[in-house]
């Protein structure tokens, strides 16, 4: 594994990055330059830990999608390749083959989720460093990184594009029938502060399809909109799983109670309570308690 490692302003200088606080950049820096020649690290807990980074230093990274996390708890840094491309005689490839398998390497030097659709043989051909020499870093540009996205002065098509996959992945949601300026200007400010990768948006819809809360299955019979997803801070909300669906618990029958609730089941049923106006009082409203319970 290379000891130097690399950094492209075009991320690091971004607004998306340099919003978020010093400690999770921090953070990022340090995984940076602990990951494999792939950009894999199996270990970013010991690393926020051993810089004093929080949960939500690393959190808000895989929120942002600057890092891409498994359920191994191995993590890749999102756009290692836009960063750092070694010369192939000095390249070990990692170890973490199976994680790899699942994702895709975009022209433009970045990560992304496979999709069912698309081929295991799209990565491979793609994976290896192309040479032995440094490629330049004009290839990792700006106009490089738009055009992967939405194409040279094509904002509208993305804005299209971004509210039709909502239309498709979101079947449960009112759709988009009017693609609104203002509507345009938040999809557009979505560029810096979440994502300029249409799979992220892809990933995003299919998150909350699969959300019974979004979908109204909460007290207020409230649903999500195309409106109320494109604001920054319920997209992130959105990725760290707050509205994914909770186990649902068995409910428990009537008489599989805790230490507590058995206590109060025979205080309920105690010979002494009947003549006492004091807990036959008490008895009825435990009565009510555990019929609501249970």
């Amino acid at each position: 594994m290379a000891e130097r490692r690399m950094f492209t302003q075009k991320i690091v200088d971004s607004d998306a990055f340099l919003d978020m606080p010093l400690s999770t950049q921090s953070l990022y820096f340090h995984l940076n330059m602990r990951a494999d020649d792939d950009g894999f690290i199996n270990n970013p807990k010991k690393i926020q830990r051993m810089i004093g980074a929080s949960d939500d230093d690393l959190k808000l990274l895989i929120a942002k999608r600057f890092v891409l996390a498994f359920e191994n708890g191995v993590v890749v840094i999102k756009h290692w390749r836009m960063h750092n491309l070694l010369r192939k005689d000095r390249y070990n490839p990692t170890q973490y083959i199976e994680q790899r398998e699942t994702l895709l390497l975009k022209d433009n030097g970045s990560y992304t989720e496979k999709t069912s659709e698309q081929s295991c043989n799209q990565l491979a051909t793609t994976w290896q460093p192309d040479g032995n020499q440094l490629a330049t870093q004009e290839r990792i540009g700006e106009e490089s990184i738009v055009k992967e996205s939405i194409g040279e002065g094509n904002e509208d098509e993305f804005c299209k594009h971004v509210a039709d996959l909502f239309n498709s992945l979101c079947p449960s949601l009112p759709p988009v029938k009017n693609l609104t300026k203002i509507r345009k200007n938040k999809i557009l400010k979505l560029l810096n502060t979440f994502s300029n990768d249409i799979d992220d948006y892809k990933i995003l819809f299919a998150k909350v399809e699969k959300s019974d809360f979004l979908k109204g299955e909460n007290n207020r019979k409230w649903s999500a909109s195309f409106d109320w997803l494109i604001e920054d801070q319920n997209i992130t909300k959105v990725i760290e799983g707050n509205y994914d669906n909770k186990p649902k618990q068995k409910k428990n029958s009537r008489y599989d109670f805790d230490a507590f609730e058995r206590m109060a089941f025979d205080r309920v049923n105690a010979v002494n309570v009947k003549g006492n106006p004091e807990l036959e009082k008490e008895a009825e409203e435990l009565k009510k308690m555990l019929q609501e319970t249970y």
